[in-house]
């Protein structure tokens, strides 16, 4: 463990911003699922699930979790799923 005061805060601040990222992370991963099962079974939500999924992603990406070419991969993935299965 740290001695000095601020390394100490700084090992606390870490570990909060890790759990942050781990949930949010869980949420992305989740969301995406969802929309891909979606689109597999044919819902009719199939639509709202894939923008749910996008926003999800696009607020992972402004968040730094993402790169912007990583979300960018992802959306396109689900929109060319999406017209596939439309």
């Amino acid at each position: 463990m740290a001695n000095i005061k601020s390394a100490k805060k700084r090992v606390r601040v870490n570990a909060v911003k890790a759990e942050q990222n781990k949930a949010l992370k869980s949420e992305l991963k989740t969301a995406i699922k969802k929309a891909d099962l979606a689109i597999v079974n044919g819902d009719e939500n199939r639509a709202e699930a894939v923008k749910a999924a996008v926003k999800k992603i696009d607020q992972a990406c402004a968040k730094g979790l993402l790169h912007k070419n990583n979300a960018s991969r992802k959306k396109a993935n689900l929109a060319v799923k999406l017209a596939a299965n439309a």
